[in-house]
């Protein structure tokens, strides 16, 4: 098939329009990141440099194709909330635009179970359980709104299938793992409540094989949202320990009370907006939160009406994580 990834040249979009290509699609990648788009030219993968804000280049990407993964948003934890709106409601407007004018058969939304996120402990959330009344922040506001965008354009005819992928990580991570890496080459990675928050983490590949599995599902599952997760909650110091066993570093973590942090989090925010310098401050409450209170979802929908099924492990992934890691930095 014909086959258009946007966010392409990003950790998801790279992974899967290279796992597109080798089952034979003729695989279409848009992103802003030019060297990784050489590298995907090289692989026999077109590549177009664009943003998703860019209307005209967005349609014409998407002419012939027969089904779109739209993969691309601004996930930083930090930001102006017209960049976010820009990127992930502007963005997500203009390639249902794209697959509309195009009679795409079947647009693949990726979204974000942030959006369930409120600062409490919560289990195995479903994708019905009622999403709060103010989002967590920026990137969950607005990806929230670009699901309202898809939700339109399903019930104006669009064949739309959303999933919510939780915490990707595995080879090529730019940000989950690194993020703890650095943190704690410096001494400085919080150990929010002893760790013993409760997560889902999700591998790579597991997700990539979520996606491919959207292109046939039944009509059933149009207009439906699907939390995906490597269905094996951990608990966060486990997998940390996990983690630094294998790539042979000790833990230099700093045991922080839940509130202690949320006050200096916020502080070290309040400091950062003041400054407009609009770089991300050490520490924001989004990230307090995500360490220190549990949040679990519930894949039962993916598996029974996509057939999803984890085949890659935690402890699989990180060990993939962690040959990758020692290979390009040691």
């Amino acid at each position: 098939m014909k086959v258009l990834v946007t966010g392409g040249t990003g950790f998801l979009g790279k992974h899967l329009s290279l796992a597109l290509h080798r089952l034979g699609h003729e695989v279409t990648a848009m992103g802003r990141n030019e060297r990784m788009g050489a590298e995907l030219s090289g692989q026999g993968i077109t590549f177009v440099c664009s943003r998703l804000e860019d209307t005209v280049q967005m349609v014409r990407s998407c002419e012939g194709q027969e089904m779109v993964f739209h993969c691309g948003a601004m996930s930083s934890l930090w930001g102006s909330y017209n960049d976010f709106y820009e990127s992930n409601v502007t963005g997500t407007r203009n390639v249902i635009k794209g697959c509309a004018a195009n009679s795409v058969q079947r647009l693949i939304h990726v979204s974000t179970p942030s959006i369930y996120f409120d600062y409490k402990d919560r289990h195995r959330i479903a994708e019905s359980a009622p999403l709060p009344r103010k989002s967590a922040n920026l990137y969950a506001e607005t990806k929230r709104l670009a699901e309202q965008e898809v939700d339109q354009a399903y019930e104006s005819g669009l064949p739309v299938v959303t999933i919510r992928p939780r915490a990707i990580f595995g080879p090529g991570d730019p940000s989950i793992i690194p993020r703890l890496i650095q943190a704690n080459r410096q001494g400085r990675l919080p150990l929010i409540q002893g760790g013993q928050a409760v997560i889902d983490l999700t591998y790579v590949d597991n997700v990539v094989e979520a996606l491919l599995l959207c292109m046939s599902a039944p009509t059933s599952a149009l207009g439906q949202k699907f939390n995906i997760t490597n269905d094996e909650p951990v608990r966060f110091i486990d997998a940390l320990h996990y983690l630094f066993e294998r790539l042979e570093e000790p833990i230099r973590a700093r045991r922080i009370p839940y509130l202690t942090a949320y006050l200096v989090a916020g502080c070290m925010e309040g400091v950062a907006r003041l400054s407009g310098s609009g770089k991300e401050p050490l520490l924001t409450r989004y990230t307090v939160g995500l360490l220190g209170k549990s949040q679990t979802l519930d894949i039962s929908a993916a598996k029974e009406q996509l057939g999803y099924r984890p085949r890659v492990t935690v402890k699989e992934g990180i060990d993939a994580y962690a040959a990758w890691h020692k290979e390009h930095y040691v």
